[in-house]
């Protein structure tokens, strides 16, 4: 039995109400809201806080490879998978890989976990930031989120939770999206082309993966169609012989459609209500189709999950139309006036390692716990798991950052450890001594091309 051990997702917490888009931009917009990173946030650092929870539901499991895929990738050249590697505080001896530049890369990702994951599991993480011109379809109906899972067999250390049955597939070379690197925007061709293409395709792959799991549309109990073409999607639904009420919520009304991110945070959630027996079916139109069944496990029914999906869909704050054009690099802003920072230095990166992407303290042998580490305590102290309380707090609105003002707070974390640290995902007017906050993997600036990772402290929803 070979499958999937647990799983995660981040939502960003801002969201974009398309309804206040037509007014600044002109046209575009619509009804519901979509997801919108923090002007800190970029794919490797959603894949981190996906990876983490992912981790946190099987603790007991050590990676044996890690997979992030994205179409949006913070580095180029440069092995994103490491920095997620290194937060997460995996072995040297893990190797870390990207699958990158392509909606479906995930899902090439995800087979290649499956497919190396014998007496073991494998980590695969996908992220994505969606974006478009202002007052375009792609603005509007995309969304910014990462999911996770880790996947292996029986002698894993971990119970399968949702066992693959089946996997069909279907490829054909044709124009349908496409964007060159270094455009924001993606080209598409047009709608009728790709709704033929893709619908062949997709009937093509359910036909094939039913076959093989030996398995009628009707044992479905819960269908996933996704895509980056809405109308092949619909198209496919009503051609593959499920019932309406077992498709999943594609969250297009609520978190937008996140790309590479979005087939395994839709599994995410089909997962998140599935019982012990039950069958899912992920669809996935990109570059031809893909479809994975799953039946669901026993050990499923005494799973938690940390975070669900509905929970981080639930807690969210609103973002300014204005302030996302901004953190997207479309609308350019006055910025502080004061120098920017410097490029980060490698080889001072290299040398803290622990403490600049896992967060790692040191503790004396009486439990004093020193951060930033001190060279002089007996042993390390991870700390990014750890929550805390705001003692004192600064709003500085001379600070560079890109998004400004700065919240800084002096957080006392429980069981030991004091520190200066930045706020994210606040209000200003909202921070208050007392509160609670926890460590998530931010990007403080970037110079020079160089990203300069470290954690932050959020308020504990």
């Amino acid at each position: 039995m070979r499958g999937i051990l647990s799983w995660g997702v981040h939502v960003p917490y801002r969201r974009l109400d398309r309804s206040t888009i037509a007014a600044v931009a002109g046209s575009g917009g619509g009804k519901g809201t979509r997801s919108a990173a923090s002007y800190d946030e970029d794919t490797t650092t959603m894949g981190v806080e996906a990876a983490r929870l992912t981790r946190r539901a099987a603790p007991e499991v050590e990676p044996s490879a890690l997979w992030f895929a994205t179409a949006s990738p913070a580095y180029l050249d440069k092995t994103n998978a490491t920095t997620v590697h290194a937060a997460l505080r995996l072995s040297r001896a893990t190797p870390a890989y990207d699958a990158l530049g392509s909606v479906r890369s995930s899902m090439g990702a995800l087979r290649a976990g499956l497919d190396g994951a014998a007496g073991g599991a494998t980590l695969v993480v996908t992220a994505d930031l969606r974006t478009g011109l202002p007052g375009g379809a792609d603005e509007a109906n995309g969304g910014d989120g990462a999911a996770a899972v880790l996947v292996g067999d029986e002698g894993s250390g971990a119970p399968v939770l949702a066992e693959v049955l089946a996997w069909g597939t279907a490829t054909e070379e044709f124009l349908d999206r496409w964007r060159t690197p270094g455009d924001v925007r993606s080209k598409v061709w047009e709608e009728r082309f790709g709704e033929v293409r893709y619908t062949a395709l997709g009937i093509e792959a359910w036909e094939a993966a039913l076959k093989q799991a030996e398995l009628t549309a009707d044992q479905v109990d819960h269908l996933i169609v996704t895509g980056t073409h809405s109308r092949a999607c619909a198209a496919v639904v009503r051609k593959v012989g499920v019932s309406g009420d077992r498709l999943v919520d594609g969250l297009e009304a609520t978190v937008g459609n996140t790309g590479a991110a979005h087939p395994l945070l839709l599994l995410s959630s089909a997962l998140d209500r599935a019982k012990p027996g039950q069958v899912v079916a992920l669809v996935v139109l990109a570059d031809g189709a893909d479809v994975v069944l799953l039946r669901a496990t026993e050990a499923l029914a005494s799973h938690e999950t940390a975070r669900p999906v509905a929970e981080q869909i639930g807690a969210a704050g609103s973002v300014a139309y204005g302030k996302y054009l901004a953190w997207r690099g479309l609308l350019p802003v006055e910025p502080p006036r004061r120098p920017e920072p410097a490029r980060p230095s490698a080889s001072a990166a290299a040398r803290t390692s622990d403490w600049k992407f896992g967060f790692v303290a040191s503790e004396r042998d009486d439990g004093t716990v020193h951060l930033p580490p001190s060279p002089h305590d007996q042993g390390p102290r991870p700390m990014a798991e750890a929550v805390g309380t705001v003692v004192t707090y600064t709003i500085d609105k001379l600070a560079y950052s890109p998004s400004p003002p700065v919240v800084f707070a002096v957080v006392d974390f429980d069981g030991g450890g004091r520190l200066p640290i930045e706020l994210t995902d606040v209000d200003p007017a909202d921070v208050a001594i007392g509160s609670r906050v926890e460590m998530t993997f931010r990007r403080m600036f970037t110079a020079d091309g160089i990203h300069n990772y470290f954690w932050k402290a959020r308020p504990q929803r």
